[in-house]
């Protein structure tokens, strides 16, 4: 098939383009400048690129050039892979990527879907999120309602996944799939030994807070980049939560991921403390985010994601 990739220099989409060259389909990456292009063959994909990986130029802002490349292009599927996020993970930088964030997700994505409509595309998918399900017990579906009741970051994040989840999933002229992504982690990503929350743990600046026990369900960058690429070949419309087999507690994965980076145990800070010097949110991913199942992708896509890296060795049993 040819596939059509915005948001193809990403955490997401560099392997995703590896997978989809690799299982044979012609890829269309959309970038906003030949530097970026340049990423890609610098990953060894030189070889690949003078064959079925073709590279457009565009920025997803502007609503005709986007059309323009959609519609020269003719692709079967588009996978929307947009997000602006920062390379450090602290309150700080979130706060300060939020808006540009939220603009490329919405009006870049509504640029893009509006694209891929006009072009006559026949599936369109696009990235989500998977952890921001109402909290309560045991794991979260694909039908658990999201958490609009959250705290305040979290609760516009829902807000923002129903809304541009509503637009492709509610549009009769396009196969819509949403895939909402566990917390990623692998290289590239803030969780990578070289990354911004490994430093952080190294520094003992990531506490556990309270008693620890939100749930966090994971998936590797390049397991999600497989369930993607699944999701485009035979996929049926609708949501897929694409999560590991091990969602863990706040207390379990980072206690495993300190000793795994070979870091001083992480410190712990009371819900008071945590709410006093870094939020609401903080807290609430400390001691209510809830897990997600990904039962689903595994019977519809034959999704099977490997053990969380930082977990194979350690007797932690999964949280449910």
């Amino acid at each position: 098939m040819k596939i059509f990739v915005a948001g193809a220099t990403g955490a997401i989409g560099r392997p995703l383009i590896a997978q989809l060259l690799a299982q044979g389909h012609e890829v269309v990456a959309l970038t906003r400048s030949l530097e970026k292009a340049q990423t890609l063959a610098e990953q060894g994909v030189e070889l690949a690129i003078r064959q079925s990986l073709h590279f457009v130029n565009a920025d997803v802002f502007d609503a005709d050039a986007v059309k323009v490349a959609i519609t020269r292009t003719q692709p079967e599927v588009v996978i929307e892979q947009l997000t602006s996020l920062p390379k450090t993970y602290t309150s700080e930088s979130m706060s300060a990527a939020s808006a540009l964030n939220t603009r490329i997700r919405r009006e870049g994505g509504a640029n893009v879907l509006a694209a891929a409509q006009a072009a006559g595309v026949r599936r369109y998918l696009r990235q989500s999120i998977a952890f921001w399900a109402i909290p309560g017990a045991g794991l979260a579906d694909e039908e658990t309602p999201l958490a609009f009741d959250a705290s305040p970051a979290v609760a516009a994040d829902a807000h923002i996944v129903t809304e541009i989840e509503r637009d492709l999933l509610g549009n009769p002229n396009l196969e819509g799939i949403a895939l909402r992504y566990g917390f990623l982690y692998g290289p590239g990503t803030w969780f990578a030994p070289d990354g911004d929350v490994a430093q952080q743990v190294r520094q003992q600046q990531f506490p556990i807070v309270g008693n620890g026990e939100g749930v966090w369900s994971w998936v590797h960058i390049e397991d999600a980049a497989i369930a993607t690429v699944a999701a485009a070949e035979r996929g049926n419309p609708g949501i897929y939560l694409i999560t590991d087999d091990q969602p863990l507690t706040v207390r379990e994965w980072l206690s495993a991921y300190a000793k795994w980076l070979n870091a001083p145990p992480p410190p712990q800070v009371s819900v008071e403390d945590a709410l006093r010097i870094s939020g609401a949110d903080a807290v609430y991913y400390g001691t209510q985010m809830r897990g997600a199942s990904n039962a689903k992708a595994k019977r519809e896509l034959n999704f099977q994601p490997r053990p969380l890296e930082w977990m194979v060795n350690s007797t932690v049993a999964h949280a449910s």
